[in-house]
């Protein structure tokens, strides 16, 4: 059962790793020393000098090189050298076998998986040697006698080091599983927050377009009828007049009716012009984008160069005003994340479909990165780290039957294209023909050499 790969390690207890080997050791020296001073042979001064040992082999491999804890093959000899040191202990006195607890530390602390074991049976050989001291080893029971109680120091030593790895285990699972569920919960508030974020965004957009139909309606609704039956008077009123000579006491309120009638057609026509979305309420599409961008260049201080191709004509009011918003956006984008010294606003009037460009020479991005990350430079970057001016623009094109394309590489620049069909989408021919003129374009747009204009 090997240990993890890159599992991180946690340092031992301090106290259980430097206070309890040196507390076991002083204990047994003076043991020694109440018990072995009137020997003369010695063997105390032999025994006291073993336990120096092991406690500078303590003091100078461990205790005082806490950087060293974390090294496993130092620990390993570290360890090898404090065995060897108990192990002579014990063979000299058997009582030091009460010194096995402090290997037995390390072994569970500084020793790594799968090692652990083999640490833990070489303590057990020198404890169960200690244990089987008294027993006489000159006949084969006494043998059998020793050897079982090795054994049995091994099994069940070994035995717990596994158990103890086993759980170990599990409460590492255990944390990484929090760890995950932390991370999991961390990324599903930051979802509910995006959707939500999104659904206001989709609110606002459908009020907005609710509000958009509602004065294309009224405007409708003023043209057809109120329009329409003063244009009709008037035009009766004309024919009246050259039918026959308006006699001179109807003369005055004759001229007073045609013109209540026209002043009435002009605040009609001039209310049917006002429910036109702003800015379009007083300019074409190509106007509009011009005066956009020319208060878009006066508030960032950086021109913007804006160019109409192709024979303007009209379009949809819903499809001016997408393409008006499309161009806010992407702009406002620019000025956010481009950091761009020239930005093109282009707006081409296709066989088929009216296109807008929006071309800087920022940043860039990598295009591969903007599904994982959700985020770009230029004119294609959201708003904000969580905005959804890139989804709202999609939708808002998409919702026309339109298509919106991203080009863009890092340092050379971004690119947006929206295209709106300006003719029923129930001809896929058309639809295709269309796009297939704009790919080359907007290619090679963006394949302009840093130096040439926008």
């Amino acid at each position: 059962m090997p240990e993890p790969q890159g599992a991180a390690w946690e340092r031992p207890p301090l106290l259980l790793v430097t206070v309890v080997p040196y507390t076991l050791l002083a204990g047994l020296a003076v043991f020694q020393v109440i018990t072995e001073q009137s020997a003369g042979d010695g063997s105390l001064a032999v025994d006291l000098g073993l336990c120096g040992l092991a406690a500078g082999w303590m003091l100078g491999m461990f205790t005082l090189r806490p950087a060293w804890w974390e090294r496993p093959l130092i620990m390993a000899v570290f360890f090898t050298g404090l065995v060897a040191i108990t192990a002579v202990l014990v063979a000299r006195t058997p009582v030091f076998g009460l010194f096995t607890p402090a290997p037995y530390i390390y072994a569970f602390t500084v020793v790594r998986w799968p090692w652990r074991l083999l640490g833990v049976a070489a303590v057990a050989v020198v404890a169960g040697a200690a244990q089987a001291s008294s027993v006489p080893k000159t006949t084969a029971l006494g043998l059998t006698i020793s050897a079982l109680i090795v054994i049995v120091n091994i099994v069940m030593m070994c035995v717990t080091a596994w158990f103890l790895q086993i759980a170990e285990q599990e409460r590492e699972q255990r944390v990484q599983a929090f760890a995950e569920l932390s991370r999991t919960n961390r990324l599903l508030e930051a979802t509910l927050a995006e959707n939500a974020g999104l659904h206001a965004q989709l609110l606002a957009q459908a009020r907005e377009a609710g509000v958009l139909d509602e004065r294309q309606r009224m405007a409708r609704e003023i043209h057809d009828t109120l329009a329409q039956g003063l244009t009709g008077i008037i035009t009766q009123l004309q024919a009246a007049e050259q039918m026959h000579d308006v006699p001179a006491q109807w003369r005055r309120p004759f001229e007073a009716v045609k013109g209540l009638a026209r002043e009435s057609l002009a605040e009609a026509r001039r209310s049917v012009d006002a429910l036109r979305p702003e800015p379009l309420e007083t300019a074409r599409l190509g106007e509009a984008l011009t005066d956009v961008a020319d208060r878009w260049s006066k508030l960032h201080g950086l021109p913007v160069q804006v160019t109409t191709t192709g024979t303007a004509r009209p379009m949809a009011p819903e499809a001016e005003f997408a393409l008006l918003r499309t161009a806010q956006e992407a702009l406002a984008n620019v000025a956010k994340h481009a950091r761009a010294t020239r930005i093109g606003v282009t707006l081409s009037y296709l066989e088929h479909e009216v296109a807008l460009d929006v071309r800087d020479d920022g940043r860039g991005f990598d295009l591969a990165g903007l599904e994982a990350e959700g985020a770009g430079d230029g004119a294609s970057r959201p708003a904000s780290r969580g905005g959804f001016g890139l989804t709202i623009m999609r939708q808002r094109v998409e919702g026309l039957s339109g298509s919106l394309r991203i080009e863009s590489e890092p340092g050379a620049g971004t690119g947006i294209s929206a295209c709106i069909p300006t003719q029923p989408t129930g001809s896929p021919d058309d639809r295709s023909h269309g796009s297939a003129a704009r790919v080359p374009r907007m290619t090679d747009r963006m394949a302009e050499p840093p130096g040439s204009p926008v």
